[in-house]
């Protein structure tokens, strides 16, 4: 039996009625609005990815290897089967997970992961469908569909988001594996953002789809480690995130064939204090929308699309590894026009950021201890 499915609405009044009255619900002051913060799962063991199944339960990636099905009252918890292998060293292991727009009618889910490889790992991109049967949940027909060829040892800058776009492609992003270089290299698929069909085939409107100057799957170049990514819902337009050396980290919203600049601009210097590259600028390189220095050490990213904080529909979120923390971004024609950090070192290292299906926003701390929280209007 395929996994039930119920609608999105009454998900959302479920998971309302259904909320634990024994987790702990902090409230705090922001510059807007008051909200409250809610612990919904715990005891994860560092939490990479997860979303929402349109019934309202949740799918979670464990950077480990390990994928759990959570049900919408959060009182049951299985682990899923058919995950594929990955290589959990640093930065890499299980990484993102998406539930398919058309789920409902699919059954599909998108993730990715570090995969093996006899010289290291790589990036690489999966579609599956999930199943539930005689209460086991499984992934069946697991595709790659986007794949880091070249792999590398060490385990650092993977990325990776994978983003399913309103024409149906599905976007992918990976990290330069700390070898700056191939970010500038068109046929190499690090430090860059990779558009495929949801098979895996090349979209004929890609930039280089015939394969001549470039790999065919390359939507854009010239980025350090993509660790999110998000649709703008006004516009359908992509937008990322990206870590910087030490400050740098960036917000750009990848057009096709253009070439963002790493590690020939940054706005950020190497570890060493060393200057990168030629400077800020340069001919040919596009130029960020917004940029923090010092680095917050982006991971998630997400328009808030919800209503249960009405100040905040519209607004960009990312979440911050090292300075743990929340930025809310406004976002006027296309431009960061201000920013209000939250929760800063209350929660630890924020990981994922997703719209839930109750309308507020939920977000992952990337700990041995970790844990799923729910931002929503103070009471």
């Amino acid at each position: 039996m395929r996994f039930p499915v119920s609608a999105l609405a009454l998900a959302g009044a479920a998971i309302l009625a259904a909320l634990p009255q024994a987790l702990a619900q902090t409230v705090h002051e922001g510059d807007t609005t008051r909200f409250a913060v809610t612990k919904m799962v715990d005891d994860l063991d560092y939490p990479w990815g997860f979303d929402f199944l349109p019934d309202g339960s949740l799918l979670v990636n464990e950077i480990d290897g390990r994928m759990w099905w959570v049900s919408a009252d959060r009182a049951e918890r299985v682990e899923v089967t058919g995950v594929p292998e990955v290589r959990a060293s640093g930065q890499g292991g299980l990484l993102d997970v998406v539930v398919a727009p058309d789920f409902a009618g699919t059954g599909e889910i998108f993730l990715t992961y570090s995969e093996p490889g006899p010289d290291g790992a790589g990036t690489t991109a999966a579609r599956a469908r999930l199943l539930r049967e005689d209460g086991n949940v499984r992934l069946a027909d697991v595709k790659v569909i986007a794949r880091m060829e070249t792999r590398t040892p060490g385990g650092r800058h993977f990325g990776s988001r994978v983003v399913p776009a309103p024409d149906g492609s599905v976007y992918v992003t990976t990290g330069d594996r700390g070898q700056a270089e191939r970010a500038q290299d068109p046929f190499d698929r690090a430090g860059s953002v990779l558009r495929v069909t949801r098979d895996g085939g090349i979209p004929a409107d890609n930039p280089h789809a015939n394969g001549e100057t470039a790999l065919p799957e390359m939507w854009s170049t010239g980025h350090r480690n993509i660790q999110g990514a998000a649709i703008e819902p006004e516009t359908g337009a992509l937008w990322t995130v990206e870590h910087g050396a030490r400050g740098g980290d960036e917000i750009n919203r990848p057009k096709a064939g253009r070439n963002y600049g790493w590690p020939v601009i940054s706005y950020g210097r190497h570890y060493s204090g060393g200057e990168i590259g030629v400077g800020t600028s340069a001919e040919g390189y596009e130029q960020p929308l917004h940029y923090w220095d010092p680095s917050i050490a982006p991971s998630g990213m997400a328009f808030y699309t919800g209503d249960a904080i009405p100040a905040w529909t519209g607004d960009l979120f990312v979440g911050a590894l090292k300075d743990q923390l929340v930025s809310r971004l406004e976002v006027e024609a296309g431009e960061v026009t201000g920013e209000e950090r939250l929760i800063v070192g209350d929660y630890g290292r924020i990981r994922t950021l997703r719209n839930g299906p109750d309308g507020a926003l939920w977000f992952s701390t990337d700990e041995a201890g970790g844990a799923l929280y729910r931002i929503s209007a103070a009471p």
